[in-house]
């Protein structure tokens, strides 16, 4: 049969029913339907009744929105070094406190908390750099030997900083101007006398929730835009070829870990200033990068932010609403992703 004939079945016998990627994406224009709803309108007497009150459940929203974007800053360095360039690097939480510790010393003594954002990001990259000259580019293609070398960094890295800073939890004071909540133009109650009540929220939350966004934008602008980008991932793909159109690998790979390794030092002093510092808070952000990067696929910016959402959302939501259960959600959202697409959401499939 001629491809025209083809062509005239293809277009007389169209597929019956919406596709998968259809489905999938009305379903998310429905749910965005309803959680606008639940936002701006006033909710009835019986969904109060259900979920406590608007003010907890927009509460939780932007709690669970603001601690995703707390994770990605975390886990888009992890995506870097372990889903792009395949370096297993479990000391990546370690790197995380390093860096608010590190963020918490230069912003207490020169009084300046954009000085210790900058100061940690630099040294922190810094160390990352050396642990991949000296340690990850001696052990490449060794899984097994990158993971056990990892562990025992972040295990003496952790015992140094606990005899170095002691086991208090140390506050990274955040300048004035950023301190404090304002008002969301988003109503959560009406008084008697018919006064609106808004909702008020920390301002440094909302800062840390589009610093986030920026630093997403940009990596995915310079993965996927540019030339720096295209060398990086044609390094991992086919080290080989690259190499011999004159690029030196091992310089690239040096910078796309020191890069990463700032991220997280950088994420450090903007968690340690949004919470808290103190001893565990490394195994803490480096299981949640783990399931970031797990859920939303392996080196994919676009995948992290998915599953920093995913797992920030579910966090504070079961916080509220399934305070015994609420950790369980995160490990169920992994359980089910791996089940549906191993790959992770915007992964690539082998």
């Amino acid at each position: 049969m001629s491809e025209t004939g083809n062509l005239r079945d293809d277009l007389s016998n169209p597929p019956k029913g919406p596709t998968r990627n259809q489905i999938w994406v009305g379903f998310g224009v429905l749910v965005g339907l309803v959680l606008i709803w639940m936002i701006v309108a006033q909710w009835p007497d019986w969904l109060d009744a259900i979920l406590i009150s608007k003010k907890a459940f927009l509460s939780a929203i932007l709690n669970g929105l603001t601690l995703a974007g707390l994770y990605f800053l975390v886990a888009s360095g992890f995506t870097l070094i372990f889903g792009l360039m395949r370096n297993v690097n479990l000391a990546h939480g370690s790197l995380y406190l390093l860096g608010a510790y590190v963020g918490y010393e230069i912003a207490t003594r020169t009084g300046n908390w954009f000085i210790g954002v900058g100061g940690a990001f630099i040294a922190i990259a810094l160390v990352g750099l050396i642990m991949q000259i000296l340690v990850f580019r001696r052990l490449e293609g060794d899984d097994l030997r990158q993971t056990l070398v990892s562990i025992g960094i972040s295990i003496v890295a952790a015992d140094l900083m606990l005899a170095v800073w002691s086991g208090g939890t140390y506050q990274i004071l955040t300048p004035e101007w950023i301190s404090g909540a304002i008002k969301l133009p988003v109503v959560t109650a009406e008084r008697s006398n018919g006064t609106l009540v808004f909702l008020k929220y920390p301002l440094y939350r909302l800062i840390v929730l589009g610093v986030a966004v920026a630093i997403g934008v940009a990596l995915w602008l310079t993965l996927n835009k540019t030339r720096i980008g295209m060398m990086i991932r044609a390094g991992v793909d086919d080290r080989e070829m690259l190499s011999a159109s004159g690029v030196n690998v091992h310089y690239v790979f040096a910078g796309v870990f020191a890069l990463g390794a700032g991220l997280a030092g950088l994420a450090g002093v903007i968690g340690g200033s949004a919470l808290s510092v103190a001893p565990g808070e490394d195994i803490r952000y480096l299981l949640a990068s783990l399931v970031v990067v797990i859920v939303g696929g392996m080196g994919s910016i676009t995948g992290a932010a998915i599953g920093a959402l995913l797992i920030g959302l579910a966090e504070q939501i079961g916080l509220v609403y399934f305070p015994t259960y609420g950790v369980v959600l995160t490990f169920v959202i992994m359980v089910v992703t791996l089940a549906i697409r191993p790959e992770g959401i915007m992964g690539k499939r082998l």
